[in-house]
């Protein structure tokens, strides 16, 4: 049990680093200084770096999907996709240095598509998949490609999210994500059937 509590520790050290700094600043030294650990203590619960990247984005991706369940799953198809993509931007905006690592940043271990998408090994876009099969299967959405429509749904608030992120806005974050609805529904109701 001392164990897991350590390494919980040291994951949450690491992701409050990560969010003040960004991953250039997560090193093994400093997190065990952090926790109050030697730097070679470190290593009995994460065997390198890499290693506790990978588990903090793990336990964020979790994080995450938890903003998806917390809005309720009910209502139109439509209204349930648009809910998805307002989680989406609330963690943007919630955890902006972890949003731009766990979704930005080249990751030796990240999903790739279309494998890893089609074999459900995302926890985060297993559901927005969902939800697009529902549509199809409604009559809602024409027939097509599940996952490369869950993914251009995806891709459409992440450019959104990436551009104010780096400024390309001069709304307020209400006017941002009233900006941003208004094109989903746009691009929903283009794959109407």
């Amino acid at each position: 049990m001392k164990a897991a509590a350590t390494s919980d520790r040291i994951a949450e050290e690491a992701l409050r680093i990560l969010e003040r700094e960004g991953e250039d600043a997560v090193s093994m030294r400093r997190v065990a200084q952090a926790v109050g650990i030697t730097p070679m203590a470190i290593y009995h619960h994460f065997p390198k770096r890499e290693a506790l990247l990978d588990f903090v984005v793990d336990r964020e991706f979790e994080k995450f999907l938890g903003y998806m369940q917390a809005r309720p799953l009910r209502g139109s198809v439509e209204s349930r996709l648009l809910g998805s993509m307002d989680s989406y931007i609330s963690y943007a905006f919630d955890c902006p240095r972890i949003f731009d690592y766990v979704f930005s940043q080249p990751r030796p271990n990240a999903r790739r598509y279309p494998d890893d998408f089609r074999a459900r090994r995302s926890p985060t876009l297993n559901p927005i998949a969902d939800l697009v099969a529902q549509a199809m299967e409604s009559g809602l959405l024409k027939r097509d490609d599940v996952w490369e429509i869950a993914l251009e749904l995806w891709a459409h608030a992440h450019g959104y999210v990436t551009l104010y992120r780096g400024g390309r806005f001069h709304l307020s974050e209400a006017e941002f994500r009233a900006l941003v609805r208004r094109s989903l529904r746009r691009l929903i109701h283009g794959l109407k059937a």
